[in-house]
């Protein structure tokens, strides 16, 4: 959308100026009144009424801040530049800061791409880059309009990915996003909505993420047993591999000569004691070997 903002190119004079050319009408009225002729005291009236008059047209224009003027409700230009200034009285002038803002974005209820109900939260980092846009294209509260957008973005990002990649074969999820395709597509669905209000978009993240309540203990029990079958295959191949090495070691050194039925017995024992969650009590063989 093509802006419409433009520097203000009016009359614009230093406020230390205004004070002086105030300052001397200020005296030329005192002076003016002071004599007894009528003429000279209506000069006076009338100097004493343009001090009046010049008061409300000095502004002070803080860094990263800046005054947008109007005419009996004709744009006439915004004022950027930082400092002490005097402009005709009768512009009215609307403050619109350039500095970056912070929304935080409460967790919110969502469901992901695979129905989940989640609950979500982000923080964004914006700021204005169009005076115009900001003061004359929206209604109401600009930052109660960059909540709502927000909040909205954020459901419709949310819906594009499961939580996890215990819920579908995709590579990135809400809960895994090493390329950061989630947090740049979050932005760029901010900057689409919020442009319309002359907004930028510095940063958008995911600061909270985590199961709705009525799915949080189904969830949570689901995580621990894929965490426990993760943890007993390591330890199965591990402990294949020990009874391998083992029985390799005992035919190469010549310790003993087992037969397969030795063999399988001895296989299952190392298996249970190395697999076993406790520690395994030894039982001592007082007969042959094959009783």
């Amino acid at each position: 959308m093509k802006t419409q903002e433009k520097n203000f190119d009016g009359i614009k004079l230093s406020g230390f100026t205004a004070i002086l050319i105030m300052l001397a009408l200020t005296g030329t009225a005192i002076y003016l009144l002071s004599l007894p002729q009528t003429p000279s005291i209506i000069a006076g009236v009338i100097c004493g009424i343009c001090v009046v008059v010049m008061l409300p047209g000095f502004m002070i224009i803080q860094p990263n801040n800046s005054r947008v003027l109007t005419f009996f409700g004709r744009y006439a230009g915004t004022v950027i530049s930082n400092g002490f200034y005097w402009v005709n009285p009768l512009f009215l002038k609307s403050t619109v800061t350039l500095r970056i803002l912070n929304l935080n974005i409460d967790p919110i209820k969502v469901n992901d791409k695979v129905g989940n109900p989640i609950m979500i939260g982000a923080v964004v980092v914006w700021r204005i880059k169009d005076t115009y846009k900001a003061s004359f294209d929206i209604s109401g509260n600009i930052r109660e309009f960059v909540q709502i957008q927000s909040d909205a973005a954020l459901r419709q990002v949310a819906g594009m990915y499961a939580y996890d990649t215990n819920e579908t074969i995709d590579k990135v999820t809400l809960r895994s996003d090493e390329s950061g395709e989630i947090t740049q597509r979050l932005e760029d669905e901010l900057n689409s909505r919020l442009a319309i209000a002359g907004i930028e978009i510095v940063e958008a993240r995911i600061n909270y993420l985590a199961y709705a309540s009525e799915i949080a203990s189904v969830m949570l029990r689901r995580q621990q047993a894929d965490a426990i079958i993760s943890a007993r295959e390591r330890i199965v191949e591990g402990a294949v591999s020990m009874v391998h090495l083992a029985l390799e070691k005992l035919e190469k050194d010549g310790v003993v000569e087992l037969d397969e039925e030795r063999k399988a017995a001895m296989v299952s024992n190392l298996l249970v004691v190395l697999c076993a969650d406790e520690s395994a009590q030894p039982v001592v063989n007082t007969g042959t070997l094959y009783q």
